[in-house]
């Protein structure tokens, strides 16, 4: 019987041991897309507690508290810090088999040396222990950044932000690169006129441009999107429950827009075409601009409608989405093609009936002029787990090369999620010795621990040439 999480944990095989221990462990974490706060790395946070740092934002831990009969006063409420800890301390021993035990007890480990597992028993010391050292100076924001070795953060911003924290974070010289990248969700959310109203206000400002027309909006977007260039960025993400790629005309979609621009709420038809024109010429902005865009597709949000009106968006009541993807995909890459201005993209499924599907996909458009051109991105949100990992590579690996993959990312709020990154490389180091242990690839320590090392850092840093 094996240890729990001893050094070689997930790895059952010494070449498994070997390409983690020699080659994945070394390499730097190049976390090309996140949500950490980039105000956070700017003044450079120290955290009073671990509650701070560990539990504020973080759905996936309020969902299984929720599950195992927590009161939402000890996750998104009122209670202290330390009640809301204990909290936590009492789910953990229920989330045996989820990878919430898994990556609990490999952030305790890594970043605070704490052996113990967590449970309502040690609570209290792993609490008094873990705060000791985020009082220490080693323990900021940029402290715990250093100790991941982590080379390059990209965060998530709209259109309308102002990037003055990544310009501050630059002007520091700060080691490690933060970069922002484009999210311009809220530019084609149309279902509600008025708040979409809001928001096009606030991209006037932010572009010193008045909107009345379509024309108007492109020329405001575009004036951000190189503001953005201009600070960095080269990297774009939209996330959609499913890619959009219905016909229209031009003239349709200024009529649509000056239809929502007055006040007025558009059908279905009419919401399906404007954000279909707007994927379009975000993709030739991007283009323009030589970016790459992620799709993140397939998240069904905030189901919940009491808690949602409760408790706002993106406090743990979404789930993964069951629609018609491939076709619509498939119709605006071909759009983008046709013209030659398809960048490099990344597509990114929640769905795990889609792997195959993405694995295909990006074979249609690959076409020489970039090494992995089109990736499939690693398994996001209810997917970056062991078994959605081993899922989306073996499917890259059929259909598509592994070893160009652009590997993982955290896509996390918390600065201590860069352990997911260890995790990914475990679980790659052990499908990958597996295949040598049944003959089904070459026992090559040369080839195979270059491809490790790639899929782990190098490609991503090759690929975005940031």
């Amino acid at each position: 019987m094996k240890p729990f999480m001893d050094k070689d944990f997930l790895l059952q095989n010494d070449v498994a041991k070997e390409l983690y221990h020699n080659h994945a462990a070394k390499m730097p974490v190049f976390d090309y897309h996140c949500h950490i706060n980039p105000k956070e790395i700017a003044e450079d946070r120290q955290f009073k507690n671990i509650t701070e740092i560990w539990l504020a934002g973080d759905h996936y831990k309020w969902r299984a508290m929720r599950t195992n009969g927590v009161d939402e006063r000890y996750c998104t409420g009122d209670a202290s810090d330390y009640e809301k800890f204990e909290k936590w301390a009492e789910t953990v021993p229920n989330t045996l088999r989820n990878p919430l035990y898994h990556w609990t007890h490999l952030e305790l480990r890594r970043f605070f040396n704490e052996e113990r597992l967590l449970s309502p028993s040690t609570a209290k010391g792993i609490w008094e222990a873990c705060n000791a050292k985020l009082q220490t100076p080693e323990y900021s924001c940029r402290g715990i950044i250093k100790m991941a070795n982590v080379h390059t953060i990209c965060t998530t911003d709209d259109p309308v932000d102002s990037l003055e924290y990544h310009r501050a974070i630059k002007a520091d010289g700060f080691e490690t690169e933060v970069l922002p990248a484009w999210r311009p969700d809220k530019a084609m959310a149309v279902e509600n006129s008025k708040v979409y109203n809001q928001y096009i206000d606030k991209l006037e400002e932010a572009a010193d441009e008045n909107i009345r027309t379509f024309s108007d909006l492109m020329d405001a977007l575009d004036n951000r999107h190189q503001f953005f260039h201009d600070n960095g960025c080269r990297l774009s993400d939209h996330g959609v429950e499913t890619v959009l790629a219905e016909d229209y005309s031009e003239a349709e979609i200024e009529k649509i827009f000056a239809k929502v621009r007055g006040g007025s709420d558009l059908s279905k038809e009419e919401v399906r075409k404007f954000q279909s024109a707007m994927l379009y010429e975000f993709g030739i902005m991007d283009h323009s601009r030589g970016w790459t865009q992620q799709f993140h597709i397939g998240a069904l949000r905030n189901n919940n409608t009491r808690l949602f009106k409760r408790l706002g968006a993106d406090v743990g009541f979404d789930s993964i989405a069951d629609l018609e993807i491939a076709r619509p995909l498939s119709r605006l890459l071909d759009r983008l093609d046709m013209e030659n201005k398809l960048s490099q993209t990344i597509l990114y499924n929640l769905n795990p009936k889609d792997n195959e599907m993405i694995g295909t996909m990006i074979g249609n458009f690959q076409d020489g002029s970039v090494p992995g051109k089109m990736q499939f991105g690693s398994g996001w949100w209810f997917l970056d787990q062991k078994d959605g990992m081993e899922k989306q590579m073996n499917a890259l690996s059929n259909l598509g090369l592994l070893s160009r993959f652009v590997g993982m990312l955290t896509d996390s709020r918390s600065f201590l999620s860069y352990t997911r990154h260890e995790y990914f490389r475990r679980t790659l180091c052990n499908l990958l010795g597996k295949d040598v242990e049944n003959g089904e690839i070459p026992y090559d320590l040369e080839l195979l621990g270059k491809m490790v090392e790639n899929i782990c850092f190098n490609n991503a840093k090759e690929y975005f040439k940031f």
